[in-house]
């Protein structure tokens, strides 16, 4: 079995407008790991959690073998970023480069001056002349030049240009050259999820609604286009979620795609004019919807 960087189980927190529910995440050693959700879906919540800066009402997490947030020594294992995190504004990406090295034994200098190079960034640079997607990019360097075992990201790329984001994960991907390494990466953005990430969990209102490999998710996952001429009933088969029909034509989703389905719709009458792959924003569409019509997957 495979030893886990992150395991969460049956955390809950409460706020007046809000309900973390019942959260279960586990995230391998070695895996990097897309956690998906809308605005104010918990995203954020379950990441503080996670570090500790949020305290759980229930449930157990273990981050890296350690539990929080009673054992915050995990955290020196741990490189955290997110939107909301801030630099000195008076002081140079330099200063900053020299402060997190004075804390961190594992601060790879060599890295960080490669790192330097390819954001485009000098160490000179005032925080405060920084543009928003430079000031990422220090974050990031920041983080990344300690070699932490575990990366947890809330929502790294929000806001950045196409070019800036490239380069970010491109450097993601590449920290995976040590199979030990294990990301967690928030994010809205289900395009930059599906491009590095090996699983992904799907989280909407405070709730867990599904987590898989994202190949099993793309190879299980299709859209099937029909036409029922008057007089036939579309049945419901096994692995069909829902159907949507207008007049004469429909539209089937399947979560779980047998190659069998499109006869057994053309054995009832059917025709099908398609069967389409589906991207991961239109699964976790697909998935979120089902989700709150109170579905049971």
């Amino acid at each position: 079995m495979n030893e886990m960087a992150i395991e969460m189980s049956g955390v809950c927190k409460s706020y007046q407008f809000f309900n973390l529910q019942d959260i279960e995440l586990r995230v391998a050693s070695g895996t990097i790991m897309g956690l998906i959700g809308p605005n104010g879906a918990g995203k954020s919540t379950t990441i503080r959690i996670l570090m500790g800066l949020v305290h759980q009402q229930r449930g157990e997490v273990r981050v890296l073998g350690h539990r929080m947030p009673e054992e915050q020594a995990a955290k020196r294992d741990i490189g955290f970023a997110s939107d909301d995190m801030r630099l000195y504004d008076g002081m140079t990406v330099g200063w900053h480069m020299n402060f997190m090295r004075s804390i961190y034994p594992s601060w790879d200098g060599g890295y960080a001056q490669v790192l330097l190079k390819r954001f485009g960034l000098q160490a000179e640079q005032k925080i405060k002349g920084l543009s928003h997607g430079q000031r990422v990019k220090a974050t990031l360097l920041l983080v990344l030049a300690r070699r932490p075992k575990l990366l947890v990201l809330d929502e790294p790329t929000t806001g950045l240009d196409p070019v800036a984001r490239h380069e970010i994960l491109y450097e993601l991907t590449g920290v995976m050259a040590d199979e030990g390494r294990s990301v967690l990466f928030s994010s809205q953005n289900t395009q930059d999820v599906e491009q590095i990430s090996d699983r992904i969990t799907f989280i909407d209102r405070g709730r867990i609604i599904d987590s898989m490999d994202k190949e099993a998710y793309l190879d299980r996952w299709r859209r099937l286009r029909l036409e029922a001429p008057v007089g036939v009933a579309l049945p419901a088969l096994p692995g069909v979620i829902g159907i949507r029909q207008t007049g004469r034509l429909a539209v089937a989703i399947a979560n779980e795609f047998a190659a069998e389905l499109p006869n057994a719709y053309e054995n009832s009458g059917a025709r099908v004019h398609a069967v389409e792959n589906m991207t991961l924003e239109e699964i976790f569409v697909a998935n979120v919807e089902r989700s709150r019509e109170g579905v049971t997957a």
